[in-house]
């Protein structure tokens, strides 16, 4: 199956859990938030009846505050489904004795063990408070009658590593908010204008929140190596803070944040977009599609993809414009781009001189048509 496919059969088989039921959905995080609204938007086309629990309160013991309160006040028998979005592990291990009479479906988006002690580093497998992490992820997965992923390896480290049952994992891809991030948002050339300085150069973007599994480092480096060739011009959008070694050149410009149009806005100049992710040392780097692949992909725009097993579910090099590259070596990355430049320019050129040869053809045939002397019909 092509990419499309495998995204909608996806959703079609979530669809089949929920379609005709009245549904709870719950979830920690702000209701904006890409998830949430994929999640709802899906529930919304498909429930008999939806109700839902949560908050876009910017402060998350405000949000936790409020959906416990809703919890408290919800006679959960009225539903047959319970969906518990981002973050289930702080609801149902606490809320399970409201859930007895209902199937429970969760969104095991993340899990608290492998975000905290593997990614972020914050504690170790050995410590107390890793050990309880993986009990919560544990105990959530153990009481959820269906679990969802983002994508299918995320969903075989949660059996092999958290003891999930592989029975009730379903994935379910992320996608792009297409009312901000798409191809029409681009001119005809396929780009926004740019600013005139930047006319003649080939455009490349990244943008995150500076996570570890980004490989924030990686990028920087490959930047530094590029740095002073004036074919090109970088855009790093993210906190990038004085923690990194930040390479400084009139060819790199650091934007610390821009709301979503004014993000959409800067990839549809972008000729070429990171994506990610690029650390090789965090497991969890290979086993997530990063959100920005999905962005990119709705606005139709050539980017470059760690190579791992999760980023091949969806993408592959037989697709237009897509470019793998050695996850955790900026020269590599820095190879890659050059690559990349060299291919799409080709095309370009290729398709330049088309054009100049049927202009040279179509301008022989007039001049030969005045110097016999025949009208045009």
């Amino acid at each position: 199956m092509d990419r499309k496919q495998i995204l909608e059969t996806a959703k079609r088989n979530v669809r089949k859990q929920i379609t005709g039921k009245k549904v709870l959905f719950i979830t920690t995080k702000e209701l904006s938030y890409i998830r949430n609204s994929q999640e709802i938007g899906i529930l919304e086309n498909s429930t008999k009846k939806l109700t839902i629990i949560g908050s876009n309160s910017r402060k998350y013991p405000v949000r936790l505050l409020k959906v416990y309160w809703e919890l408290l006040r919800t006679r959960t028998s009225d539903f047959d489904l319970i969906f518990i979005g981002f973050a289930p592990q702080l609801v149902l291990p606490f809320w399970n004795f409201k859930f007895k009479k209902n199937r429970v479906m969760i969104d095991f988006f993340i899990s608290m063990y492998d975000t905290f002690v593997n990614d972020r580093k914050r504690f170790s497998d050995t410590s107390m408070a890793g050990k309880l992490l993986k009990k919560l992820d544990q105990s959530t997965l153990k009481k959820a009658d269906q679990i969802l992923c983002d994508t299918n390896a995320h969903g075989t480290y949660f059996t092999d590593e958290l003891g999930a049952a592989k029975e009730k994992l379903m994935t379910l891809y992320l996608e792009a908010d297409k009312t901000i991030y798409a191809s029409k948002n681009t001119s005809g050339s396929g780009q926004r204008v740019r600013p005139v300085p930047l006319q003649d150069k080939f455009v490349i973007l990244y943008f995150g929140s500076v996570l570890p599994l980004q490989g924030i480092e990686v990028i920087l480096d490959a930047f530094d190596r590029l740095k002073d060739d004036e074919r090109f011009y970088f855009y790093m959008i993210g906190p990038v803070d004085d923690h990194y070694a930040r390479p400084e050149s009139k060819n790199i410009e650091y934007i610390p944040w821009l709301s979503q149009r004014e993000l959409a806005d800067h990839i549809a100049m972008a000729d070429l977009c990171l994506a990610g992710h690029f650390n090789a040392k965090i497991d969890k780097a290979k086993r997530t599609i990063p959100g920005k692949a999905y962005i990119y992909q709705a606005m139709e725009k050539p980017m470059i993809l760690g190579n791992n097993p999760a980023n091949r579910e969806l993408f592959s090099e037989e697709d237009e414009h897509i470019y793998f590259v050695r996850m955790g070596s900026g020269r590599a990355l820095k190879e890659k781009i050059l690559d990349a430049y060299d291919k799409m320019n080709a095309g370009r050129n290729t398709g330049n001189s088309e054009r100049r040869s049927k202009d040279e053809s179509t301008e022989t045939m007039t001049k030969s048509i005045i110097e016999k002397g025949i009208e045009t019909p």
